[in-house]
């Protein structure tokens, strides 16, 4: 298996793949993991890869141009089985997706940062949204290492003991509305046209509505509360 990680901040992730079960797992050439600095792929020299909210707002977003090179770079060397976002929007992590999870060949995991992605790169990269629990953190890296380490250690011949693996156990409001950066029109994905209006109650309207939609939809189990 080989699993591609690209995030803002390799860095946070370069000792966990260094040691134990993960360690043993590559010497063994059971797995193979790759971090991808995505500021290698910034629009301009300094390095930049995300920008201001379209209609206002605290908080950078991630663009979209950077993570599509990196993304279709790796997409033009290799066929890939998942693109999984790790997110605090997405589906719970259990064990039952972790387990199809490591059936796959290649996967890419695309760690999360500031107040998330233009919501393009979910329309046109992303296979699975991935949360690890119901809290935010200052970006994926953790989410991804803790995928990684569920999935890999799994993989037959990666744990001394085979059968270990198959013994193991197992703030109030609504979800985040769409966010988009720029440009406002990417290859024909274009970002809702009130949010260029400039027209902030309408926004903030819009916003709320949408939130209570993906609640709806996501976690309805956050509005009975």
């Amino acid at each position: 298996m080989r699993i591609d990680i690209i995030s803002c901040q390799p860095d946070l992730l370069t000792s966990f793949f260094t040691h134990s079960i993960l360690k043993r797992a590559q010497e063994r050439q059971l797995a193979e993991i790759h971090v991808h600095d995505l500021r290698k792929f910034a629009i301009n020299k300094h390095g930049q890869i995300d920008d201001y909210a379209f209609g206002g707002g605290a908080g950078m977003v991630m663009m979209i141009e950077p993570i599509d090179k990196c993304i279709s770079g790796l997409k033009a060397e290799r066929n890939y089985d998942a693109v999984i976002y790790m997110t605090p929007d997405g589906e719970l992590l259990k064990q039952p997706a972790v387990n199809r999870f490591s059936l796959l060949n290649n996967i890419i995991i695309l760690c999360g940062h500031y107040k998330g992605v233009d919501e393009r790169v979910r329309q046109l990269f992303i296979t699975h949204e991935i949360s690890i629990g119901d809290y935010v953190l200052s970006g994926g890296e953790l989410g991804a290492a803790v995928l990684a380490d569920a999935i890999i250690r799994i993989i037959p011949g990666v744990l001394n003991d085979e059968s270990s693996a198959l013994t193991d156990s197992f703030q109030d409001g609504l979800l985040a509305p769409p966010v988009y950066t720029r440009p406002a029109d990417y290859n024909g994905l274009k970002v809702p046209e009130i949010l260029l209006s400039g027209n902030q109650p309408k926004i903030e309207d819009w916003r709320h509505e949408q939130a209570i939609a993906r609640t709806k939809t996501r976690r309805p189990d956050l509005l009975e509360d």
